[in-house]
């Protein structure tokens, strides 16, 4: 009787143990190669905010918006707002943004929490 429990129980370790895949970079490629390390607001944010927000909130259509994005100061203004974020998270807590388009991604979602996290530098 102890024999065919203790190979039940081996079969058990092998099947759960087989199952665990521990390369992050590998199961999730697009979180490994996200860098939030060295997020500038010229060279990463703004190029973010010019392809996907800056049609309406860049330029003279930013006047009728309200909201400008195309400037360090416009960007630094709606973040301290409270609703940039919310926006782009798409969480329901304010206009989900870009309007009409898709959801940023994950990776350029981070870029603006990071620079936010550390500051938001006009860099």
């Amino acid at each position: 009787m102890q024999k065919p429990l203790s190979i039940l129980f081996l079969f058990f370790i092998f099947l759960f143990s087989a199952c665990y895949y521990d390369k992050a970079e590998l199961v999730y490629p697009a979180a490994a190669n996200c860098d939030t390390a060295n997020v500038k607001f010229s060279t990463t944010l703004l190029p973010i905010l010019n392809a996907s927000c800056n049609s309406c909130h860049g330029g003279n259509a930013a006047a009728g918006a309200g909201i400008i994005l195309d400037t360090y100061n416009g960007v630094k203004a709606s973040v301290n707002g409270g609703r940039f974020m919310n926006s782009i998270l798409q969480n329901g807590q304010a206009s989900a943004m870009p309007k009409g388009g898709g959801k940023l991604s994950t990776c350029d979602i981070s870029k603006f929490q990071a620079w936010i996290n550390t500051g938001m530098l006009n860099n």
